[in-house]
């Protein structure tokens, strides 16, 4: 298994459980992936083929939930979220959820309509570190330079970004997103909001059990490494979420991470090597369904 985001240490887990011999070997630390950085709360965001997707992304809520319930060093619980709309018809990924409902009336940024649901939250450190602890071993940290080198009757390619170098996919591209995290204030602790009918000035504010992720951003950038936070950004971001009515408290940091984005998610064995990223803005909602195909294309 090369990556130790949330995709990779996932599958690293649910093959152990199916009975394979998994070694992780990693660039990072998990702590210091993509998905460290990541609002990490059930939402498909930049993410294809539907049909699949769907299909992953209820997997993967249903799984979450019974870790909720039943795990909680998995650090998962669940918030209310409302989603902006601008029409009132079902978004793509209605059939992924239970209980949508339709809320109409003047939202914070404007717009008259609203899709809201349940949907499982999960706090980045808890969670990568719960799976780190179900791994057969410890994460082995080393650049992969080929994906050929690596000894193993199979690799499992769960590099997401870095999978542009080591896979030659031209088609994969990274998206930049950019958050501030601040202290709660008076924010709803139990709702989260987001808008993003429009990407250029989107905005969602995701409170995590002691702070709150404000965001944010879907840039094209063409490098595989994260630049450092801009300003700039942060500045739009605080400006939109007052302007909407959220009264934070003081800003905390930055994080910035590179959204691993294609026109689908590939889950493809090509001999040996089994393909799994592209995930987008979706690892944590997609990680347990996507996981378990790769599962069948290891036994197949």
């Amino acid at each position: 298994m090369v990556g130790a985001g949330v995709v990779g240490l996932t599958t690293a887990v649910i093959l152990g459980e199916a009975g394979h011999r998994v070694r992780v070997v990693s660039a990072e630390r998990p702590e210091r992936t993509t998905s460290a950085a990541a609002g990490a709360v059930w939402y498909p965001f930049a993410v294809g083929p539907p049909d699949k997707v769907n299909r992953w992304a209820r997997t993967t809520r249903d799984w979450l939930l019974q870790l909720q319930r039943t795990v909680p060093a998995a650090g998962v619980d669940v918030l209310t979220v409302l989603e902006c709309a601008a029409n009132a018809r079902p978004p793509w990924w209605a059939g992924a959820v239970q209980g949508l409902r339709l809320v109409e009336g003047p939202q914070p940024t404007g717009a008259r309509l609203g899709w809201e649901f349940e949907a499982p939250r999960v706090e980045p450190s808890l969670h990568l570190s719960w799976l780190e602890s179900q791994l057969q071993r410890p994460v082995e940290i080393a650049r992969i330079e080929r994906l050929e080198d690596l000894p193993g009757d199979l690799v499992v390619n769960c590099t997401g970004i870095g999978a542009r170098r080591l896979g030659g996919d031209g088609t994969l591209r990274a998206l930049l997103g950019q958050t501030v995290v601040v202290a709660p204030g008076e924010v709803d602790m139990r709702r989260m909001f987001g808008d993003e009918r429009d990407l250029s000035a989107m905005l969602y504010v995701i409170p995590r059990r002691t702070e709150v992720v404000i965001g944010g951003c879907a840039l094209l950038f063409a490098g595989d490494v994260p630049p450092p936070p801009d300003p700039a950004l942060r500045k739009a971001f605080l400006g939109r979420a007052r302007a909407a009515g959220f009264r934070h408290g003081p800003v905390l940091r930055d994080a910035v991470g590179l959204r691993p984005v294609r026109p689908e998610v590939r889950v493809e064995r090509v001999g040996r090597f089994i393909h799994h990223y592209g995930h987008g803005g979706a690892g944590y909602t997609l990680a347990r369904g996507s996981a378990e195909e790769v599962v069948s294309l290891v036994d197949r």
